[in-house]
This record gives structure tokens, sequence and C-alpha cells, in this order.
């Protein structure tokens, strides 16, 4: 495979680990880098990066250059690549507005509610051509249920939705009433009981 170079749109929790994924700065295809073929997530040492100043871990917005060894999709990931082990390169970042380019327009959320059968996927009923999306939405609303779980409320299209967020940053952004621009990163995650559910795996 060689190396690519990626905008980095989602860095989220998986598992305690990290779910990353970016856009290739050459093609404009999702790739989400994982560490083996089942797609499990990233460690902190795999998604350390370097440049002139030192190492760090990755963060969002920023153009990273890793090598990747292999494809190995998975019906409900078709972007999932091999990473190759080496240390990946920070080349600049981007602003948020830049981000307005990399956005994605679909007419639906791989339709409407927040998962969808994973049965459905694998007997080729529901063709997933791409699971991960940037989007624009309206009527955003960040919220923990009485459980503790941290969803995100919105519209897209005229659809409303609920879904699950796995953004580090999430706790930080409700604390803080940050600024949001209702753009978001959503993720199909991988099965769980019989269901891909979306996930909100970055806020911006």
């Amino acid at each position: 495979m060689g190396k690519v170079e990626l905008v980095v749109l989602a860095n989220s929790v998986k598992h305690g680990q990290h779910c990353v994924a970016g856009k290739c700065t050459r093609s404009g295809r999702w790739v989400r880098p994982v560490s083996n073929e089942s797609g499990a997530a990233l460690s902190n040492d795999q998604t350390k990066y370097q440049n002139p100043y030192g190492t760090y871990g990755v963060k969002t917005l920023q153009k990273i250059r890793m090598g990747l060894s292999q494809h190995v999709p998975l019906p409900h990931q078709p972007e999932n690549y091999l990473i190759d082990g080496d240390l990946w390169r920070q080349n600049y970042s981007i602003g948020m507005l830049e981000l307005s380019n990399y956005l994605d327009s679909p007419v639906d959320i791989w339709g409407e509610g927040n998962r969808i059968e994973s049965s459905r996927i694998t007997l080729g009923v529901c063709n997933i051509l791409q699971s991960l999306l940037l989007v624009k939405v309206t009527s955003l609303s960040l919220y923990t249920t009485d459980e503790g779980k941290r969803r995100a409320a919105f519209r897209y299209n005229d659809i409303s939705y609920d879904l699950a967020v796995t953004d580090p940053k999430f706790d930080e952004i409700v604390r803080d009433q940050r600024e949001v621009y209702g753009i978001l990163c959503i993720s199909l995650g991988e099965v769980y009981q019989g269901y891909c559910y979306k996930l909100v795996a970055t806020i911006y």
C-alpha cells in the first residue's frame, strides 16, 4: 500500500483506545486505519506522530502521513486499512474554515433511526458503500441521559436523529458551553448484539 496523507476528521474512544479516521488528501476518500484485520482500535502508541518539535498524540484537523500495509474491508466498514507500524508524521493542519471542503452530502445517514441490523448488511440487503460521514446538521443538542450516556440529537435533511457520542471532548464541550459549528463526523460502529450503531465520533 505505502504512505498516504490524511486529514484526520475523527479520533474517538473505542474500548479505551482510539478509532481514527480521515480523508485522503489526494483522493478525497475515507480511510480508517486499524490494528488488525478485524478492525480493532489503535493504541496510544499507534496513534502518535512526529513533527520537528517532538512526538505527540494525534489530533483532529491535522494532516498526518501514515503507512498502510493492506486494505482489510469489512461489510459494515469498507474503509478499513491495516497500519504498517511506522511512526506517523505530521504535515501541518487545516483550519475550521477549510473543514467545509471535506463535507459529505448523503440523502440520509444510512436511513433513519440509530442503528442497522447487521444481518441486513452481511446479506447485502443494505449495501454500505461508506461507513464514515462528515455532515452539516441543524438543531444540534448535546445531552447526557440519566444513565450517564452521552448523546447528540439533531436533524439532517429533515430527518431527526438521536445518536450515541464517542467524542472524548464531549464533556468538555458541554461543561464549558463551547461554541460548536454543527458539523459531525459520524461512523457506523462494530457489530454489537446484532446491530451496527451509528455513532457521533467527533463534534465540530
